[in-house]
């Protein structure tokens, strides 16, 4: 059995999180201030200066540490226990409708009927004005 720890690829980390964030490379390159191949270079490096890295966490919205101490299997953790089988998030928030999707659309339509009306009784002023 070999007691070796995985290696501390800080690039493909980079990768992940700009994935997770929805970001392009080309998006993470441009707010860099180079190109995205430098950005393909980045991500397959194991170790990155300390200034550039600073700059990508800047960047992407998280820290250094956050950076050096990511894993995907922690991010799965999180998503896996924030949510039940119902729907429902164990930290007490509920995204169930607290209206009525039917009287949001009445009451839409009541409001688009009354502007029709406010139209016609604007040109009809408009029309015995002549």
């Amino acid at each position: 059995m070999s007691t070796l720890t995985k290696p501390n690829h800080i690039g493909r980390k980079i990768s992940r999180i700009r994935e997770l964030r929805d970001m392009k490379q080309e998006a993470l390159a441009q707010a860099l201030g180079t190109n995205q191949q430098t950005v393909s270079i980045i991500e397959n490096s194991e170790t990155i200066d300390d200034e550039k890295l600073q700059a990508i966490a800047e960047i992407l919205g998280v820290t250094v540490e956050g950076i050096k101490n990511f894993s995907e299997e922690a991010v799965l953790n999180i998503i896996g226990n924030t949510y039940q089988d119902n729907g429902i998030v164990n930290a007490g928030l509920n995204y169930n409708c607290n209206f009525n999707p039917l009287d949001k659309v009445i009451e839409l339509y009541e409001r688009l009927v009354q502007a029709e009306k406010d139209k016609i009784e604007y040109l009809e002023k408009l029309l015995k004005g002549r």
